[in-house]
């Protein structure tokens, strides 16, 4: 499939959603990320396919100096020999038409002008015109990038000034029950609030370019998206889970005072999936909410879906099929039903459970900013640009108790 192929596909696709919002449906937030990725993908495309047709070009107009033989080089012989291979080059590129920053993005050779210098078959790419007949991925080489949806299963909120303060409600005491005409009311009470504040914190990291690297649009739109902001997003989605609180960090969700917690007790032995459940169900047992989410490491997610029940059949289904052949088997299936982060950005042996809308917001004040400028340090006179990207952000859990930290293992 070539670049058009693929962008018509992709391109495809998104639509196909286009016209189910325009039917009035809503779509899912694996749905919304898909959208994303698809437009993402069309922009890259676009990118490369615009790059294809100018190197189509380039080649079209050095097809006419190809020869059998190239007595110096590229100049098909037609530039006058030069007394030094320095002089034979320059006249070369004279001839070609070719400027020097041209030479060395399609490459140029010469040889000595009494050696003869043949360009080879379309095979040998060691010859002159080895890059020009040689497909080039334009595409750059990114390291893995693992999702970040922790974010995402909290609520999101506005603030204006640099701080939150808000009640965090104790438990409802006591109880009503029946009495008799005239007998002894029981008294309910709701413990006092305790008061929480939360700052906001900033994340924040630069990095540096060239002056004919930030001619590159496209490598500098890739180093703010893929590099910078990835690696932003990514602290801030460790600090939203185990934050300490300290050094100017959030105060993570596993941190905060008051979350539940879960673990096999002295003598017990429940598996991990039953503990899990157990979690979701302290959620709605202790604060009415209904559980909606878990965030659990790959190593804890791989050892539950490859659990198999006494006749050898996986649990969630095999490799082939669902459990006992019957239905189709999912990539990676929930639990309990549950929205089902599989994450490295939580340690393995320990689970988050939660009805994390109801607990939690995030807030983010002005958005990521990336600014740049040529005047930090030394720049100026070194010809770089420094970049800076910077978020501020805030964390507020009114309802810690709607989290339960689950530590796996029996016995543990």
């Amino acid at each position: 499939m070539n670049l058009r192929q693929k962008r018509a596909a992709a391109l495809a696709k998104a639509q196909e959603y286009q016209k189910r919002i325009k039917g009035g449906e809503s779509l899912t937030d694996e749905e919304v990320s898909e959208v994303k990725s698809l437009l993402a993908e069309v922009e890259a495309l676009d990118i490369q396919i615009s790059k294809a047709d100018e190197a189509a070009e380039t080649l079209a107009k050095l097809g006419a100096l190809s020869t059998p033989e190239q007595p110096t080089g590229n100049d098909g012989g037609a530039a006058p020999k030069g007394r030094s291979l320095g002089e034979s080059f320059v006249n070369g590129l004279k001839a070609s038409g070719m400027s020097v920053k041209e030479a060395a993005k399609h490459g140029f050779s010469v040889k000595a002008s009494t050696d003869t210098q043949s360009t080879g078959t379309p095979r040998d790419l060691t010859g002159p015109y080895g890059p020009l007949i040689t497909d080039v991925d334009q595409q750059f080489a990114l390291p893995y990038r693992r999702p970040l949806l922790v974010a995402d299963l909290l609520g999101s909120g506005s603030i204006s000034g640099n701080a939150i303060t808000y009640p965090v409600f104790g438990a409802l005491e006591g109880s009503t029950a029946f009495v008799a005409e005239g007998g002894a009311k029981p008294q309910i009470h709701v413990a006092n609030p305790t008061w929480q504040t939360d700052a906001l914190t900033e994340i924040a990291g630069f990095f540096k370019v060239t002056d004919d690297m930030a001619e590159d649009l496209p490598y500098v739109i890739s180093e703010i998206n893929s590099t910078a902001l990835y690696d932003l997003q990514l602290r801030e989605e460790l600090s939203i889970l185990s934050g300490a609180g300290t050094s100017n960090t959030l105060t993570g969700l596993l941190n905060r005072s008051g979350i539940q917690t879960v673990a096999n007790a002295s003598g017990e032995s429940i598996s991990d999936p039953e503990l899990i459940f157990k979690a979701m169900s302290n959620v709605q047992t202790v604060t009415g909410f209904a559980a909606d989410g878990i965030v659990i490491n790959p190593t804890d997610y791989m050892a539950i879906r490859l659990s198999k029940d006494s006749n050898g059949q996986y649990f969630g289904g095999g490799f082939f099929s669902g459990q006992y052949g019957q239905g189709g088997i999912a990539e990676q299936p929930p639990l309990w039903g549950l929205k089902t982060v599989v994450t490295s950005s939580i340690t393995a042996g320990t689970v988050l459970v939660g009805a994390f809308k109801a607990a939690g917001k995030v807030f983010r004040k002005g958005g990521v900013v990336v600014e740049s400028t040529n005047s930090h340090d030394e720049d100026f006179t070194n010809d770089l640009i420094t970049f800076r990207l910077r978020e501020r952000v805030g964390l507020q859990v009114k309802y810690p108790a709607a989290l339960v930290k689950v530590t796996l293992g029996a016995g543990a």
